[in-house]
């Protein structure tokens, strides 16, 4: 799934196709992590900045979540320090 992660917002309140309505996908609920999980990706996060596939695969064990849940979650980070600076 290639989502920005934005809903779209029309005037009229209607969804099309394309903007995952009826007939669409519909979109994956927002994963909401819990504070250890977040403060585990941070301490992670502060020591290297990108992960390899056997480290994405190990935190993902650990935390008991998905490797695109953690992929993700380090692209947004990493843009979020970028914003930052």
């Amino acid at each position: 799934d290639e989502s920005s992660g934005y809903e779209s917002e029309s005037a009229g309140g209607e969804r099309t196709v394309a903007e995952g309505g009826p007939l669409g996908r519909q979109r994956r609920a927002r994963t909401a992590f819990t504070s250890e999980q977040v403060c585990r990706l941070e301490k992670t996060f502060q020591r290297q900045k990108y992960l390899g596939s056997s480290e994405r695969r190990k935190l993902a064990a650990a935390l008991q979540l998905s490797e695109i849940q953690i992929k993700t979650w380090f692209q947004n980070r990493r843009m979020k320090l970028k914003r930052q600076i």
